[in-house]
């Protein structure tokens, strides 16, 4: 038996663009509503965090309204379709509304005085520096001066956020269609994203779905990597009154491009075919449907390990997403070190082990891997209490070297677990049931975890919290009795691994 990966590879489009988007989302939403709007940080994190309250109660919606539609194109791909066509539209509407405000900024001149005030701080750093090479100025007297107008200059940042604020509150209207348009975007995003990833094990026989994931998976990191690329070709945070719609616009082109590749190539009621069929021969598919509809429901064994497992999956989500939501206030305020390059460590060490741990899962099961991704990131969590300030930089890496692996371990084989107790054609509903899980954890996780941080000190707690809630998903995760996948058949399904489409 072995994993078709051309095929994968095509579906994986659906996933390639949805990160994509994201990427450009996460990119420049927080800077146009903080910069543009002069809103607060909490406001913007609010707003920021409206996609994840939306997701828990769309994702299974549209999952399980998926599993019931059929056209000739399929089960996911007209959700697929529709939802980015939608997507991309109501993106770039959204720098248009946002135009508006710039050019709002640009009339009360705010955008001239950011302009004046940044020219004046280059032009102090390039005659400081200067004099500082020619032995004019000593090296204090340099860092002195310096300091002084980064000062000057950031004293003058905080006027202009507060006279953009004014400016919102004196014409609302803009800020108002903003919102209004970024809630279409969630609203369209939402729809296909459980579709989107429910194809995979639609076409996918159950022993390779962590494989599939793998691949998967992988696909979303190009998707993400290419609009990050794009982000610095634009230099969109170099100013911050720049408009975004070039930015945005390439990152549609992206996503259309994704869309295209995938609607041209994908087949996927053929593909879904071939997969029952297989299934069949091979004695996997235990509810077989009749009308469309499954046979049974999950038995109380099997309803006690989903459970078990919906929870774990909220348990590692909350400890993880305490970590990486505030490491870089973490390591700014106490560690007192950049932040950017351990996280680029243990993003480089997930896309490494995204293949080999999905190859690892299919010989030794998915819950007994899953089990030791979570004791290595529970670990990588742990040994961080003991790092501080005037710890070696470089001890850091190989603590988010295994943080990294740990989590790809956990990642990769914890939504073909959901998928693998789905009964007959309710793969979109439990792809549902997996975001909702994971979402619900990273709308929890910042609040829990900022609560704490104030009552007890973000150095005593930062790492405790974490290790603790991956610590407590290891419990649940050893209870689990079902959603693994049966052993591999040798010599099986030969036929899927590398037959032309």
């Amino acid at each position: 038996m072995k994993l078709n990966y051309k095929r994968t590879i095509l579906v994986g489009f659906a996933f390639f663009l949805i990160s994509a988007f994201w990427q450009a989302y996460d990119a420049i939403v927080p800077l146009a509503l903080t910069n543009h709007f002069g809103l607060p940080q909490t406001i913007s994190g609010i707003i920021m965090s409206v996609d994840n309250i939306l997701a828990v109660f769309m994702l299974p919606i549209f999952g399980a309204i998926s599993d019931k539609v059929m056209t000739k194109f399929g089960k996911r791909t007209p959700f697929i379709f529709v939802g980015t066509v939608a997507a991309v539209l109501s993106f770039i509407l959204l720098t248009v509304v946002n135009g508006i405000q710039i050019n709002a900024l640009a009339d009360s001149g705010i955008i001239d005085r950011y302009n004046a005030a940044a020219e004046a701080f280059k032009n102090t750093s390039e005659g400081l520096k200067s004099s500082l090479d020619a032995g004019i100025l000593s090296q204090s007297a340099y860092n002195s001066a310096i300091a002084e107008a980064e000062s000057i200059f950031d004293a003058v940042k905080t006027t202009l956020k507060e006279d953009a604020l004014a400016l919102t509150l004196e014409n609302i209207w803009p800020l108002v269609g903003f919102i209004g348009v970024l809630l279409i975007v969630l609203i369209a995003m939402a729809t296909f994203r459980s579709p989107a990833v429910a194809l995979m094990p639609d076409v996918t026989v159950k022993p390779l779905r962590s494989k599939g994931n793998a691949i998967i998976n992988l696909m979303g990191t190009a998707g993400g990597i290419i609009v990050l690329a794009l982000s610095s070709i634009f230099g969109i945070s170099k100013n911050p009154y720049m408009s975004y719609t070039g930015y945005v616009i390439a990152t549609c082109v992206v996503m259309v491009a994704g869309l295209a590749v995938f609607m041209l190539t994908v087949k996927e009621k053929q593909w879904s075919d071939d997969m029952e069929k297989a299934s069949r021969d091979l004695g996997l598919e235990e509810a077989a449907l009749d009308d469309g509809q499954p046979k049974r429901a999950l038995d109380k064994a099997e309803f006690k390990s989903l459970m078990l497992i919906l929870a774990s999956v909220a348990l590692w989500y909350i400890g993880y997403n305490s970590i990486t939501s505030k490491y870089s206030v973490y390591s700014a305020n106490v560690l007192g070190v950049d932040y950017g390059l351990t996280l680029i460590v243990a993003q480089a060490a997930a896309i490494i082990s995204y293949i080999p741990v999905g190859i690892v899962a299919s010989k030794f099961g998915r819950r007994k891997t899953i089990l030791a991704g979570i004791t290595m990131l529970a670990t990588a969590f742990f040994i961080g209490n003991f790092i501080s300030a005037g710890s070696n930089m470089l001890i850091m890496y190989p603590i988010f070297a295994l943080a990294g692996i740990g989590w790809a371990t956990i990642n990769v084989n914890s939504f073909p677990m959901v998928v693998e107790l789905a009964k007959g054609g309710e793969v979109g509903k439990y792809t549902g049931y997996y975001y909702t899980a994971s979402m619900a954890a990273q709308i929890v996780a910042p609040i829990l975890s900022g609560a704490l941080y104030d009552l007890f000190g973000m150095r005593a707690m930062f790492f405790s919290f974490g290790t603790l809630f991956v610590v407590l998903s290891f419990v649940t995760m050893f209870f689990v009795r079902h959603g693994d996948a049966k052993p591999e058949k040798q010599g099986a399904l030969e036929s899927l691994a590398g037959a032309d489409d």
